[in-house]
């Protein structure tokens, strides 16, 4: 590899794409930059191959040389953000003359994308090679990245390297040039914050487990209630705290009540039918929604819906535009 064999050299890199790409995704919140960051990195080590000793692992060296590319980046570019950092919730309470129809989206926002469950690798048991237990700790649900990117870039570096890649503190000081204590100090300063940050009720930021056929249902029933334009079936699913928040609108509804005030305002129907096609992101249950509008035959994808589901319920919807599913491979039309 050293001696500038290219096709040796891109072999071995491009074994550790997937998680080098789930790895600036979390960085830095955003699919695009991470496709930017990972050839970044690639085209750096290549570069630097002579300076890559083997005294360390490739993969390590790998990480090493991303995981810098992405704090560079973020020296120059606002960290993402959700509904939930821009605006306050609106409640039960709101009254219908403030409604508006068409939500006040706000594009030039850095909002955080999700991600397709398509380009993450399979999980895999922790006790496999040694790669596999990165991949099994590949979670990386909306909640945790909105939390995440409340630390500043040095923090969130810190967590990641230590919480999800299992570094050592030793480890990860060497890769951020700092000392041992700093590591520590900053990583309880994240941890804290995160704690802070997560959905009330989580001790960590490992999702509640629930089964994956209880979570298909779901699904489907969700799917179901938009199709059959069933308001009453639809709320019946949240949690009684739900939240429903609409990047790249600074807009979202707190708790089941003021969603059910949403529909007998706007009713389901109001712009035309829905189609509701089941996906993945970020590891969660999701469905794209193409709308036909009255007096057309066309369903054209008008968002993704990503649930968080607790305990066999909805606790959160995010209602993507199509502007920010970069990477799904979405139909645009039905």
């Amino acid at each position: 590899m050293r001696s500038g064999d290219a096709q040796a050299f891109d072999a071995l890199a491009q074994r550790y794409r997937r998680q080098l790409h789930v790895h600036c995704y979390r960085m830095v919140g955003s699919l695009e930059d991470a496709e930017d960051l990972v050839q970044e990195t690639f085209l750096r080590a290549w570069r630097g191959r002579e300076a890559f000793a083997g005294g360390s692992l490739f993969r390590t060296w790998l990480y090493r040389i991303a995981t810098n590319a992405c704090l560079n980046a973020l020296e120059r570019t606002p960290r993402r953000i959700m509904p939930q950092d821009v605006a306050q919730p609106v409640l039960a309470s709101f009254d219908a003359a403030d409604a508006r129809s068409e939500p006040p989206w706000a594009p030039e926002l850095p909002w955080l994308q999700p991600y397709p469950d398509d380009l993450l690798e399979p999980a895999a048991p922790r006790e496999s090679e040694p790669d596999a237990a990165i991949v099994a700790r590949e979670t990386i649900e909306l909640a945790y990245m909105a939390a995440i990117h409340h630390l500043p870039p040095g923090q969130r570096a810190i967590l990641l390297l230590s919480d999800v890649l299992d570094w050592s503190a030793r480890e990860t000081a060497a890769l951020l040039d700092t000392s041992v204590p700093s590591v520590n100090s900053a990583l309880q300063r994240a941890r804290a914050t995160m704690r802070a940050r997560l959905p009330s009720g989580r001790a960590s930021w490992v999702p509640t487990a629930l089964d994956s056929d209880e979570e298909r249902v779901l699904l489907q029933r969700y799917m179901a209630a938009w199709e059959q334009a069933d308001a009453a079936g639809l709320t019946a699913l949240l949690r009684e705290d739900a939240l429903w928040a609409m990047p790249p609108a600074p807009l979202w509804f707190s708790g089941r009540t003021t969603i059910a005030r949403v529909f007998d305002l706007f009713p389901i129907t109001v712009l035309g039918d829905l189609r509701m096609v089941p996906s993945m992101a970020n590891r969660q249950p999701a469905a794209a929604a193409y709308l036909r509008p009255h007096g057309e035959s066309v369903f054209r994808l008008v968002s993704l819906n990503v649930l968080r589901v607790e305990c066999g319920e909805i606790a959160e919807i995010t209602t993507f535009s199509p502007a920010l599913l970069h990477g799904f491979g979405l139909a645009p039309t039905l």
